[in-house]
């Protein structure tokens, strides 16, 4: 019987979004259509809404994700209730869908463990995730549903479960039919053309470097993406992915990581990390010397800004403070987004725009379609005095959170700078320091991001000294 199951089912889960340390994944939605893999025509679909175990884990950042409310779910079935339907629309059948590999797949193996059921096991998984983004990604920008979907002129995504699977069976065939094309005519439908020359070149798969031959490098598109993603595909044809998704899942099951579409993580500042040798002044560089690129690491396709062929980092000193500590925004876990607003001088500004001109342009050539926001604002009226966003990330330790940024005081007379220590994250401790008119000298990074079809370059704040009279 399981061997007369050769559907695709295509499958897509809304959960809950975590609001503490520690806390998983529940089950909001279930969607799903069975496509049969000749004519890739959807054959069955099944959709539900779920109710969790604690209606207190849909906050309001899982709400803003989704539009699940807690009343949308109050009279919805448990999972338990729906969980024979699940497993038969599942089991022994090929999965695929996007992210799978390291989201829902790892949700549905949860929710049958919780009610003390076996979990349905594939027959093997296609990921539009990991298949697509070695080469298509570097034309669809950051691979997200809902930028692959503007992409092809397929409207919004609903992040819904039964629209967004629907969604992404059309962006399959769209991208097999370019892949298609362009393997057919290798030397006329170029696709690389846009990418930096600082690119590298070497072919990743789940974050795993595959081996480069010298026949690869001739290989066309469609030829390198299939090897990509099924090494061990036989002349005859038939489909056989399970030993390269087994070997994804057993990391994937251990990677409790966050859906695709969800908000950012707050950004990771390695201790030590504020030596005055990796930074580089304004005065210090030539506009002519930047550059920008893309570069290949488990799947990241986040922008890098270069200097001379070395990561662009800077120390401003001086830089007065125009706004204090913002909490407007918060992460998944509800703790305030940190950032503060300082006045920025015009060598500051001439190599802030000199960086937003490439990522943006970079940016722009990938065919992402977020708005790009530039680093230095200029609000009507008050040109003359143009101002910069610095943020303050968020490290996780376990249960503890702790601000990402050193922070040290330097008495003026002195001159010694003294190490501030904060015993626990408690935004309201800094608001002393953040004081408008006050002078601090920033060590900081610049790293892209592209939320909610918005996008730029966010400063984050790797060390801050604040200078005392």
């Amino acid at each position: 019987m399981e061997e007369q199951r050769s559907e695709i089912v295509f499958f897509d889960l809304e959960t809950t979004i975590p609001s503490k340390a520690g806390q998983g994944y529940a089950i909001l939605e279930f969607g799903a259509i069975l496509v049969c893999p000749r004519k890739l025509c959807e054959l069955e679909n099944y959709s539900t809404l779920l109710c969790p175990s604690d209606l207190s884990l849909i906050s309001g950042t899982s709400e803003r994700c989704n539009g699940i409310t807690r009343a949308a779910v109050s009279s919805a079935p448990p999972f338990s209730h729906v969980a024979d339907k699940v497993f038969d629309l599942l089991n022994g059948r090929i999965w695929a869908g996007h992210n799978i590999l390291r989201f829902d797949c790892p949700r549905i193996r949860e929710a049958f463990a919780e009610i003390n059921r076996p979990p349905p096991e594939p027959k093997g998984i296609i990921d539009s995730l990991t298949l697509l983004t070695e080469r298509f990604g570097r034309r669809a920008g950051n691979m997200k549903m809902a930028t692959l979907a503007s992409y092809f002129g397929l409207g919004q995504q609903t992040h819904r479960s039964l629209g967004d699977v629907r969604m992404n069976l059309e962006v399959v065939k769209y991208c097999a039919t370019v892949l298609f094309l362009e393997s057919s005519l290798p030397n006329i439908l170029t696709t690389d053309s846009w990418v930096s020359p600082n690119t590298s070149t070497g072919t990743r798969s789940g974050g795993r470097v595959l081996p480069t031959t010298e026949n690869n490098e001739n290989q066309t598109l469609g030829n390198r993406i299939l090897n990509a993603a099924e090494p061990s595909r036989d002349p005859a044809g038939s489909f056989d992915m399970k030993g390269l998704s087994e070997e994804i899942m057993a990391d994937a099951i251990q990677d409790d990581s966050v859906m695709e579409d969800d908000i950012s993580p707050s950004m990771m500042v390695p201790e030590n990390s504020s030596s005055s040798t990796e930074f580089l002044t304004p005065d210090d560089i030539s506009i002519s010397s930047i550059s920008a690129f893309i570069p290949f690491y488990r799947g990241s396709r986040r922008i890098q800004l270069l200097n001379n062929a070395v990561q662009l980092k800077l120390f401003c000193s001086r830089l007065k403070v125009r706004f204090g500590i913002s909490t407007k925004f918060v992460d998944q876990a509800e703790r305030p987004k940190l950032s503060f607003v300082v006045d920025a001088p015009p060598k500051v500004c001439q190599v802030l725009d000199a960086c937003d001109s490439q990522a943006q342009r970079l940016f722009v050539d990938s065919g992402a379609t977020s708005d790009w926001r530039p680093m230095v604002s200029r609000k009507d009226g008050y040109w003359n005095y143009p101002t910069v966003r610095l943020h303050i990330p968020t490290v996780i330790t376990g249960d503890v959170a702790r601000y990402g940024t050193e922070i040290f005081q330097r008495e003026t007379s002195l001159g010694a700078e003294q190490k501030l220590v904060f015993s626990k994250f408690e935004p309201a401790e800094l608001e002393s320091l953040f004081v408008s008119g006050t002078l601090v000298d920033a060590f900081f990074s610049l790293e892209q991001y592209d939320y909610q079809q918005k996008a730029g370059i966010r400063l984050v704040a790797v060390k801050l000294v604040f200078n005392s009279p």
